[in-house]
């Protein structure tokens, strides 16, 4: 039995606009399990992003707690919470926001650098870790602009594991790829996790939940139910069934 990784006590999010005020998320509890997947899924505007900035310290509640391995961040100042991101979490984006005038390779090593100052070394992990992920060093030599939306975001993947984070959030991560290049992603994903990555993703995408052992769905900020699907074995007539029919029942 692993340890909550992940500890939330009556989160709330609210925003002003127009002077008026919408409120994100609503007295949320959450636990995230170390070592587990966890997927969160909801309608568009149920608050889905917004809690997995919270959970990853780039975002900060109005209400309520957040604690990571018992320690308290949601009272931390930016500075701090930067220094808690770089050292704990791994991030990979929907847009994959890797410097244009950068390498893959020296992305990655940037982003590595933060951390270690041991360059061969770090490039060395580079390396094994984009011989994991299917790109060759004519790949990672290139520029952004130069690599296929599927080779760029697994990259970004690259740069997000460099560091060893205790916990990977992945918001959308093949909302912008192909069902090839998104699959190669998410077995990157489910390979990650079946090594003891904790990860938690956010989707709409009922293809990429089933790589999740937990599925939380969310709506008007609110936790609504979950379903666990276990550890992913592959392809499985039985898991989808059960996934979908949960997501019928909270109204997906």
């Amino acid at each position: 039995m692993h340890a909550h990784i992940i500890e939330t006590n009556k989160l709330c999010k609210t925003f002003s606009s127009g002077g008026l005020q919408q409120h994100v998320l609503r007295n949320l509890d959450l636990e995230i399990v170390d070592k587990e997947f966890t997927v969160i899924m909801g309608a568009s505007g149920a608050g889905k992003s917004t809690l997995l900035y919270a959970l990853s310290g780039m975002d900060t509640p109005t209400l309520g707690q957040i604690k990571f391995n018992g320690t308290e961040i949601s009272t931390k100042s930016s500075d701090e919470l930067a220094r808690f991101r770089r050292r704990n979490c791994g991030f990979v984006f929907q847009q994959i926001f890797l410097c244009d005038n950068m390498s893959l390779l020296d992305n990655v090593m940037a982003s590595g650098l933060l951390i270690s100052k041991n360059r061969k070394q770090l490039a060395a992990k580079a390396y094994g870790l984009f011989e994991q992920v299917g790109l060759s060093n004519q790949d990672y030599k290139k520029f952004p602009a130069q690599l296929s939306g599927g080779e760029a975001q697994r990259g970004a993947v690259v740069r997000a594991l460099i560091n060893d984070p205790a916990i990977l959030f992945a918001d959308e991560p093949t909302g912008s790829l192909n069902s090839a290049s998104g699959k190669m992603v998410l077995d990157l994903l489910t390979e990650a996790s079946q090594n003891g990555q904790t990860i938690v993703m956010v989707t709409h995408d009922i293809t990429s939940a089933l790589r999740g052992s937990r599925v939380i769905y969310l709506k008007d900020g609110v936790i609504c139910g979950e379903c666990a699907l276990g550890t992913y074995e592959g392809e499985d007539e039985g898991r989808k069934a059960k996934l979908r029919s949960f997501l019928t029942e909270m109204g997906w």
